[in-house]
């Protein structure tokens, strides 16, 4: 991290969209070096493991391009050592949160995967959605109105997606029963993970061991890379 940062212009830093984002919605007045360099924090992560590919969300995409970018400076200063990351995105790349932007700790729009089913439904209560949906008989239009509950119909209950879009668009169907419908099929696709991870929470040890051996697995590989570029660098 400190040998990227020491390459990384801070221009390339403060171009990143999630940076400007994160001060603009957190009304940050004065950011910090943490919240401006961690990008490099991250290009160090992928970098000293070399991978080739990363699966990441579709709002962090510039994340990953900075991390090319790096990856192309170090190439060019000290020699080919690193490979340039190739992002993978998933089906669903960009997840809506309860208010209608992404969904993100940092803006307490989150439903975990460690909520209850109480907890979750709770949650989906409270969301935005058609803005333009005043009263009951008002007709919507998720999909061009970009109402969230919607956005997550679209990933959790996708085969009923078409027949809730014309219920909205005809006022048929109204936010709280719409939401109540959500309620249902996150919980049941949810149920197995959280069923998965209290199996899990009964067996602290396995964990322990689990993780255990990644880190040494991870500390070898780091390792390597490390005694590489500083080679590279000179700095033997």
């Amino acid at each position: 991290h400190l040998l990227f940062s020491m390459i990384t212009p801070v221009p390339w830093l403060e171009r990143v969209p999630t940076y400007k984002e994160k001060t603009e919605n957190l009304q940050i007045e004065s950011a910090s070096y943490g919240l401006l360099g961690y990008p490099v924090l991250q290009a160090a992560d992928i970098l000293i493991y070399k991978a080739n590919v990363v699966p990441v969300g579709k709002d962090q995409l510039p994340h990953l391009e900075l991390t090319r970018e790096i990856c192309r400076r170090f190439n060019f200063l000290y020699g080919e050592v690193f490979p340039e990351p190739q992002a993978k995105l998933t089906k669903y790349a960009l997840m809506p949160g309860l208010d209608g932007r992404k969904m993100s700790k940092s803006y307490d729009n989150a439903i975990y995967l460690a909520d209850t089913a109480e907890e979750t439904a709770n949650k989906i209560r409270t969301m935005f959605t058609d803005p333009e949906r005043k009263l009951r008989t008002d007709k919507g239009d998720p999909r061009v109105r970009k109402c969230p509950v919607f956005g997550l119909h679209l990933i959790y209950n996708k085969k009923e997606t078409d027949e809730i879009e014309a219920a909205c668009k005809s006022a048929e169907l109204g936010c709280v029963d719409c939401k109540k419908r959500l309620i249902k099929a996150m919980n049941d696709k949810l149920e197995p993970i959280r069923a998965r991870r209290r199996e899990l929470e009964q067996n602290p040890k396995q964990l322990d061991d689990i993780l255990a051996a990644g880190a040494e697995k991870a500390r070898k590989a780091a390792a390597a890379t490390m005694a590489e570029v500083r080679s590279a660098m000179n700095l033997d």
